[in-house]
C-alpha cells in the first residue's frame, strides 16, 4: 500500500470516521488518500489548524477514541500546538499528523536554521505537550510507529501523540495491511482488591466523607460506574470544574463544583470533611488554594489517579495515593460498596442545611442568571461547550446539569477560542445539537469556523455572552490596578464588531435575546443558529478565592458570624 493510504486505512480500522485538518503542500498525499477512502472516513477542512486540533479534542471527548487532526509543515504544524496542549492537559487521546519536507531537503546536522521551505522541527516543539512525538524517516517503520502511537494515546493516562511524516515517506510503499489494535489497561487484580479494601475501611470509619470527582472519571469511560457507586454509598459529591456534568443537579448527592470559583457550600463541605475520596482529580492549586496547609485539615485524603506523577504533588501528610486506572478500581469499589450497609443521612442533612444557608447569600451576577435561564430551556441530552473566562465559570456555577448532558471545557490549558471548534467535533460525534457558549473575546479567536458550521449544516447553537470587554481580566484590573482597563475594553484598546451582522454574513440564523423562553425550538432543531446576549460591561465572577485563604473563605466576605453559625449547625 501507499504509505498515506496505509495511515487512512489504519485509522478506519480503529473506528475513526471523522478527521480534521487544513490543506498544505507537504500533507497533500495524505489528503488524497483521505479522498480515496471517503466512503469510510470523512475529512473535514477547518479554516485554521488550531481549530482542527480543538475539534479533534471535542470529538475525542465524546467518542473516547483518539481525535485526529492533520496539518502541513511549518506554520501549519505550529498552529496545531495549542489544541494539542488542550488534549494533553485534559487527558484526551489524539493522533496529530504533520507533513514535513522531503528527507533529502532536511537540514540534518547542518548549522543552518532551515534548509527546506517551511522546514520546522515540530517534533521538538511538541514533545513537552504530547505523550510522544515521532519523526518517521522511512515508509518501512511507519506501521510499527503508527500502532505504537495509537497504543500510547489510548493506554495509561490518555493523551496526544504526534507523527511528523516527510513528503517522500508519505508517497512511499508499505508491504503490510493495517490491523485493529487492542489496548488493555494493565493492572494487578491483587493491588485493586487491596486498594479497595483500604478505601472502604476509611469510608466506614468516616463521619463526614466527601467524594471529589474529577474529569478522569469521564476520560476512563466510567461515568455509569461512578453514579452506581454514589447511589450505593450515599456520600455527598463535589466535583472539579471540568467534571460538573458527572452527576445531574437533581441527584440528592450532588453539591456542585469546588475551587477558586467554586460554590461556597461545596468548598465549605469539602474543607470540613474528615475523609475525601478523590477520583481522577489532580487536586491542583485552583482546587485546594495556594496555601495547602489550610485545605481540609481534618481530612484523610484518598487519591486515585492513573498518573502516579500527579500523586507526587501531595496535599498534606494525611494522604494515601492509589496509582490505579479507574476502569479497574471502580467495578470493585461498586461491588464491595453494594455488599455493605451505609448510612450517612445525618451528614447529608447537615450538607443540605449548609447549602440552604449559603444559597440564601448567593451573589448572582447577570451572567449567572443568563446561564441559569439557558440551563432551564436546554434539552435533556444536549452537549454544551464553553470558552475560557467568565462565560465558562457562569456555566459551571449556574447552568444546572440534567441527566444526560455533557459539558466540555478547556480546563488546565485554558485556551480561549476552544468552544466553537470543540462544539464542531462534538456535533459530528453525537449527531445531535450542541450549544457553544462563548464570550466576545474568545469567540473572535476562531469565529472563522462559522463557515465550517454553515458548510456542513451542523446543529451548533452559538450563544455569545457579549459584555464588550475581556471580562475576567477587566475584573482583575478593577480590583488590583485601580480600574486601569488596559486593552480590556474600548477605553484602552479592545473593541468588538457587530457579531450579529457577521453571523448573518456567514448565513446563520441570528437572534438577539435577553431571555431564552422563545428559543426552545431553536435549541432542539437540527439547524445551526447564532444567539447574542448583551451583558453590562462590568461583569463579575463571584464567589472567588482570596489570596492565601482557605477555599471556603471566598470573596465577597459572608455576613459576620455566618461561618460560625454553619460550624454550629454541623457540630464542628
Amino acid at each position: 500500500m501507499k504509505t498515506s493510504d496505509y495511515i487512512v486505512a489504519f485509522l478506519i480500522k480503529q473506528g475513526i470516521h471523522d478527521i480534521f485538518g487544513y490543506p498544505g503542500g507537504m500533507i497533500t498525499h495524505f489528503m488524497d488518500s483521505l479522498d480515496q477512502y471517503s466512503a469510510e472516513i470523512s475529512a473535514h477542512a477547518n479554516y485554521h489548524e488550531q481549530a482542527s486540533a480543538m475539534a479533534a479534542c471535542g470529538w475525542a471527548e465524546i467518542t473516547g477514541l483518539p481525535g485526529v487532526a492533520y496539518a502541513t509543515s511549518g506554520p501549519g504544524a505550529t498552529n496545531l500546538i495549542t489544541g494539542i496542549a488542550c488534549a494533553y492537559f485534559e487527558s484526551l487521546p489524539g493522533i496529530f499528523i504533520t507533513g514535513q519536507v522531503n528527507t533529502y531537503e532536511q537540514k540534518g546536522a547542518l548549522g543552518v536554521r532551515q534548509k527546506g521551505f517551511q522546514e520546522t522541527d515540530i517534533v521538538s516543539m511538541a514533545k513537552p505537550v504530547t505523550k510522544a512525538a515521532y519523526r518517521v524517516q522511512t515508509a518501512a517503520e511507519l506501521p510499527e510507529v503508527l500502532e505504537g502511537a495509537y497504543r500510547m494515546a489510548m493506554s495509561g493516562r490518555k493523551g496526544p501523540v504526534l507523527l511528523d511524516i516527510p513528503m517522500d515517506v508519505s508517497r512511499g510503499e508499505i508491504p503490510a495491511v493495517p490491523k485493529k489494535v487492542k489496548v488493555r489497561q494493565e493492572c494487578s487484580g491483587k493491588r485493586v482488591q487491596e486498594s479497595t479494601r483500604q478505601i472502604m475501611a476509611e469510608l466506614r470509619r468516616a463521619k463526614r466523607p466527601v467524594i471529589l470527582a474529577g474529569h478522569g472519571i469521564s476520560v476512563s469511560g466510567c461515568r455509569d460506574l461512578f453514579r452506581g457507586l454514589v447511589d450505593a454509598v450515599g456520600v455527598p459529591v463535589v466535583t472539579s470544574m471540568i467534571a460538573v456534568d458527572l452527576l445531574p443537579g437533581k441527584s440528592p448527592y450532588s453539591f456542585g463544583m469546588i475551587g477558586a470559583y467554586g460554590l461556597r457550600w461545596a468548598n465549605y463541605l469539602l474543607n470540613h470533611s474528615d475523609c475525601i475520596v478523590a477520583l481522577g482529580s489532580r487536586m491542583d492549586c485552583r482546587q485546594t488554594g495556594v496555601n495547602k496547609a489550610l485545605f481540609a485539615p481534618d481530612a484523610k485524603i484518598l487519591r486515585v489517579d492513573i498518573d502516579s506523577g500527579e500523586l507526587e504533588n501531595r496535599i498534606h501528610d494525611k494522604e494515601a495515593g492509589y496509582p490505579l486506572p479507574l476502569e479497574a478500581l471502580l467495578p470493585e469499589l461498586l461491588r464491595q460498596a453494594s455488599e455493605t450497609s451505609w448510612d450517612f443521612s445525618e451528614w447529608l442533612q447537615c450538607c443540605n442545611r449548609v447549602r440552604y444557608q449559603l444559597e440564601a447569600v448567593g451573589n448572582k451576577e447577570p451572567g449567572n442568571l443568563l446561564a441559569e435561564k439557558l440551563g432551564q430551556i436546554l434539552p435533556e441530552n444536549i452537549t454544551v461547550t464553553t470558552d475560557v473566562g467568565q462565560n465558562q465559570v457562569w456555566i459551571a456555577q449556574s447552568m444546572g446539569i440534567k441527566e444526560r448532558q455533557r459539558v466540555l471545557f478547556s480546563g488546565g490549558h485554558g485556551a480561549m477560542g476552544y468552544s466553537l471548534p470543540a462544539a464542531i467535533g462534538a456535533a459530528l460525534a453525537t449527531k445531535r445539537p450542541v450549544v457553544c457558549v462563548c464570550g466576545d473575546g474568545g469567540f473572535q479567536m476562531n469565529l472563522q469556523e462559522l463557515q465550517f458550521v454553515v458548510r456542513e449544516n451542523l446543529p451548533v447553537k452559538i450563544v455569545l455572552m457579549n459584555n464588550r470587554a475581556l471580562g475576567m481580566i477587566h475584573h482583575f484590573q478593577e480590583m488590583y490596578f485601580a480600574g486601569n482597563y488596559m486593552q480590556t475594553d474600548a477605553s484602552k484598546g479592545f473593541t468588538v464588531p457587530d457579531f450579529t451582522a457577521i453571523a448573518k454574513a456567514y448565513g446563520l440564523r441570528s437572534f438577539h435575546a435577553d431571555s431564552f423562553d422563545k428559543l426552545a425550538d431553536v435549541f432542539a432543531d437540527m439547524e445551526p443558529a447564532f444567539i447574542e446576549c448583551s451583558l453590562p460591561q462590568s461583569t463579575y465572577v463571584f464567589p472567588k478565592l482570596g489570596l492565601n485563604k482557605p477555599i471556603h473563605e471566598q470573596e465577597p466576605a459572608l455576613p459576620k458570624g455566618l461561618l460560625q453559625e454553619l460550624d454550629r449547625i454541623c457540630g464542628f
